[in-house]
């Protein structure tokens, strides 16, 4: 099955412009093309797109993500740097969990302490 930019771009978010941006900076290859010059993408090009957005939605830099792009293209012989590309970033990402528990730690501390407050207030207004 093949499809058209349009296609890709509703299936995946992005923009048509996005997607030739994409493959410019050459995070996906080039597309072949129709008799009518337009692009048309294979199920794999729709896979691997959908796996560049998971890993940008995780906050992967734009050149990690363009180096395991070129990496992919060369082959299982990048197996191995493609895996600790993917380590590392695990791990960056299990730094920015743990701080974003330690802010939801400190907001739930302070929505103890407010509902605190407010129970404390309606108490002393029930006591009047």
């Amino acid at each position: 099955m093949s499809y058209s930019i349009a296609e890709v771009a509703e299936r995946s978010g992005l923009s048509a412009d996005t997607l030739r941006y994409y493959e410019k900076i050459g995070l996906i290859d080039a597309p072949p093309r129709d008799s009518g010059g337009r692009r048309t993408y294979a199920q794999d090009d729709v896979e691997w797109i959908a796996f560049l957005l998971r890993l940008r939605s995780t906050g992967m830099p734009l050149r990690l993500m363009k180096e395991y792009a070129d990496l992919r293209r060369i082959g299982s012989v990048t197996a191995d740097r493609r895996k600790d590309i993917l380590v590392e970033h695990r791990e960056e990402i299990h730094l920015r969990m743990a701080e974003m528990q330690a802010f939801l730690d400190v907001l739930d501390y302070k929505i103890r302490h407010y509902a605190a407050i407010v129970a404390d207030e309606m108490s002393e207004e029930q006591d009047a």
